[in-house]
């Protein structure tokens, strides 16, 4: 069973006043061939073992490299993000294979090469019953909180472009099938509008983005998977 967790004991990174743009870059904070120093793990449960992320050059590209066998973890970066003020998210990320036997919809094969983790927070005390014991219950598994939300942006090769698929764990955690392309060897650019991706996947108004991350995992279908996480970048929607 996976669940994202541990997002909450991440330092804000605070940004006053009205906000023009915001880049990430995961790829630049050295020393390569090393997990960047400014990113922080996120804890999903205690006995997986943990993907592997190291910066590393690819090309013309300094980026983030995963690795992942049999593995499941995830790095975070703090931020303070108002996305209804910065709602165009754009990125960079190159896939290398799929991961074969890996289905979304199912918990026992849910597994992605590529994911980009976006984590809200928001008022708790207005969640159901059910929803908040599934909080505890990942606080429990893993030792630190979900999140009030997770966004999460997938590569599923041949899958079906901008569907939402429900956590099987959680009514926390919704994904979103950003891109569906092949392996083709190259890097793939991306931009969405994450304030509307967010009222679809949640039918609410986020709260305020805590914490950026990335999720390359392969535990459930125990597979052998690599993949590369380039810029994120932030700005106000044309």
């Amino acid at each position: 069973m996976k669940r994202l967790a541990a997002f909450g004991f991440l330092a804000f990174t605070a940004l006053a006043g009205a906000q023009e743009s915001v880049m990430i870059q995961p790829g630049r904070d050295g020393p390569t061939g090393a997990q960047p120093s400014d990113w922080q793990p996120i804890a999903l449960m205690r006995s997986k073992t943990p993907t592997i992320y190291r910066v590393e050059r690819d090309g013309d590209h300094i980026a983030l490299h995963a690795l992942a066998n049999a593995a499941a973890s995830a790095i975070g970066y703090p931020v303070h993000i108002d996305v209804h003020q910065l709602s165009s998210v754009s990125w960079e990320w190159k896939p290398v294979a799929a991961i074969e036997g890996a289905d979304n919809h199912v918990g026992a094969r849910e597994d992605a090469a590529l994911r980009l983790v976006f984590a809200f927070e928001g008022d708790r005390h207005h969640l159901p019953v059910a929803d908040r014991l599934a909080l505890s219950a990942a606080h429990a598994l893993a030792g630190a909180d979900l999140p009030y939300a997770t966004l999460m942006y997938m590569w599923v090769p041949h899958g079906k472009l901008d569907e939402v698929i429900a956590n099987p764990h959680t009514n926390r955690v919704e994904m979103i099938v950003t891109d569906t392309s092949d392996p083709d060897g190259g890097w793939h650019k991306l931009k969405r509008n994450i304030l509307e991706d967010y009222r679809r996947a949640f039918h609410e108004e986020p709260g305020p983005l805590t914490a950026v991350g990335v999720m390359t995992d392969t535990d459930n279908t125990g597979g052998n998977v690599e993949a590369w996480y380039g810029d994120i970048r932030f700005d106000a929607a044309p």
